[in-house]
């Protein structure tokens, strides 16, 4: 029996919590891979996987053999790397996400020069909205607005981004503009579905600084580039990323309200995972992109000093 294969098998079904999803994610069948599982768990002497008709949860032991898997096949994955010269030289694939507005507007161009400048990188760019799991998820890089959890990753801030209020036009002069935060909870507003999305919308109240919550129920969530044709279209008041209104903003389609009531702006970092040695790729990629986006980002918003934290 091939034990890493057999390990990876078993760790995709634990990340994944299905032996189908598994399966399709390690490219074998369902067949081969519940197999696969029970000649490791034979091996051992011990059950890895409880399995209901719903249901796939690893034992306590699971628990306890899953995390030195990952550990072991980290490693054997960074030996290869290094055997390979990724750690010599510039080369290899990179995985890097961003929101999708975002990652069009700023991260995609960035790439597309890293990628003339360094002919043996290859980029997978994933744009999503949501934050995806890194470890699990097996990427390099990631682009995080807002604040960071205490998740251990390793932050390099870029720059920071206005939280901002608009509306059409036309849905200011049937309604009026609103002159404080409550005005907007008996206002129809759109939300996002992203990772700033919340149950109440926080200003700053001029002047003192002091935080203010509205209690907004969204009439429409959905993501911010739909979110944008909404707003414009009078569905009601939105709240988004600075950079997701200003083609709006500047065509005339939508007008920043309660600007004097903006939150603190939000910082955007570049993290990925601590590692002992970081890969060139890696490594290369950050010395080249995180300048870029600065000035990118200056040219639009007050961007903060860059600097590299613990997230």
């Amino acid at each position: 029996m091939d034990r890493l294969e057999a390990m990876a098998m078993f760790l995709a079904a634990v990340e994944k919590g299905s032996l189908s999803a598994a399966a399709r994610e390690m490219g074998v069948p369902v067949p081969t891979l519940s197999r696969k599982v029970a000649d490791l768990e034979s091996r051992l002497g011990t059950q890895l996987l409880t399995r209901t008709t719903r249901k796939l949860a690893a034992t306590e032991a699971g628990v306890a053999y899953a995390a030195a898997a990952r550990r072991i096949l980290e490693e054997v994955d960074e030996a290869e790397r290094e055997a390979a010269g990724e750690f010599k030289a510039p080369r290899g694939d990179l995985v890097v996400t961003a929101p999708l507005f975002f990652g069009r507007r700023h991260v995609l161009p960035v790439i597309a020069e890293f990628l003339e400048l360094f002919p043996q990188i290859n980029v997978r760019l994933m744009l999503d909205d949501r934050n995806a799991n890194l470890v699990e998820d097996h990427i390099d890089m990631a682009v995080r607005i807002g604040r960071l959890a205490d998740s251990g990753m390793i932050a390099t801030r870029v720059g920071s981004m206005r939280l901002v209020v608009c509306a059409s036009p036309a849905l200011l002069s049937a309604r009026g503009e609103p002159q404080g935060p409550e005005d907007l909870t008996h206002a129809p507003c759109i939300a996002t579905d992203g990772p700033l999305s919340g149950a109440g919308w926080r200003f700053r109240t001029p002047g003192t600084g002091a935080e203010v919550d509205a209690a907004v129920v969204p009439r429409l969530v959905t993501p911010a580039e739909a979110a944008v044709d909404a707003a414009v279209l009078g569905v009601g008041f939105a709240r988004l990323l600075h950079y997701q209104a200003q083609d709006a903003i500047v065509a005339g389609a939508l007008r920043l309200v309660l600007e004097p009531y903006e939150p603190e702006p939000a910082p955007i970092h570049l993290v990925h995972v601590p590692r002992a040695q970081m890969p060139l790729k890696m490594r290369k990629f950050l010395d080249f992109a995180a300048p870029r986006l600065r000035r990118s980002l200056a040219t639009r918003e007050s961007g903060g000093s860059a600097q590299t934290e613990r997230a």
